[in-house]
Order: C-alpha cells, then sequence, then structure tokens
C-alpha cells in the first residue's frame, strides 16, 4: 500500500500547532476514536479530550487535546482544538498537581461546586499524564 500523504493543519484560538503533510491521523471522536488516511471522505465531527497522533514522514508524534472540531475535505484536514499540546511539552509535575486539585474539588461536599467543570479538569489531567506517557 502506498503512504500518500494529505495536508493537516491544527489549531488552536491562540495559534497554529501544526502545519505539514501527514500520512495518517488518529483522533477521539466524540463517537469513538477514529483515523484518517489519503483519500478519506470528507467529514465533519467534534473531538473529545484525547490524544491526537500524526504519522509524518515516519515519524509519529503525539499531542493531548481537550476536544475541538475535526473536519477532512478532498484538500486536506483541518482541525481545530481548545487546547493542544505536543507530548514532549506536557509539564507532568503540573499536570499532577492539576489531577490532585480536581479530585479534591470533586471530593469535597461543596454544594457551590461546578460539577461538570471539575470533572472536566480532572478528564484534561488524566489525559496529559497519559499522553505524556506516565499513567
Amino acid at each position: 500500500m502506498l503512504n500518500r500523504s494529505f495536508h493537516l493543519e491544527i489549531r488552536s484560538p491562540e495559534q497554529m500547532i501544526y502545519e505539514g503533510d501527514v500520512t495518517s491521523v488518529h483522533a477521539p471522536g466524540v463517537e469513538g476514536n477514529f483515523q484518517i488516511l489519503y483519500g478519506h471522505i470528507p467529514f465533519l465531527t467534534a473531538l473529545d479530550v484525547g490524544e491526537i497522533r500524526i504519522l509524518e514522514s515516519g515519524t509519529p508524534r503525539s499531542m493531548a487535546t481537550s476536544g475541538g472540531v475535526f473536519e477532512v475535505l478532498r484538500t486536506g484536514v483541518t482541525v481545530l482544538v481548545e487546547t493542544a499540546e505536543w507530548q514532549s511539552d506536557i509539564d507532568v509535575s503540573r499536570a499532577e498537581s492539576a489531577l490532585e486539585g480536581a479530585k479534591e474539588q470533586l471530593g469535597a461536599d461543596d454544594p457551590d461546586l461546578n460539577r461538570p467543570r471539575a470533572e472536566a479538569a480532572l478528564a484534561r489531567a488524566q489525559n496529559r499524564i497519559k499522553v505524556a506517557g506516565n499513567l
């Protein structure tokens, strides 16, 4: 099978995170993980908290993301993420600290707690630790 490449852009609200040609992208869709290869049919889906993995010139790269939108067109793939952090840039001690803080919040008997926000913070911290390879 030919490893044909396609253009990929990954953007956050603040910056262009990645732009280049890749042979595959794995992403965490809200309906489950999926993979895109050259020639995939166009589609649009929402992303969940998880790991985006790309294969560029035979070299795999991973990033932690907290959700967004993934669009496949005939001209390439565009990913708009809320946040993204390359595996090598993850500060594990900071992620572990955020994990403990989220657990404490969820374990407290606080009637004013914004539970969905605390659960989202927990999921993001767990994901960052997992992507960093320390879970």
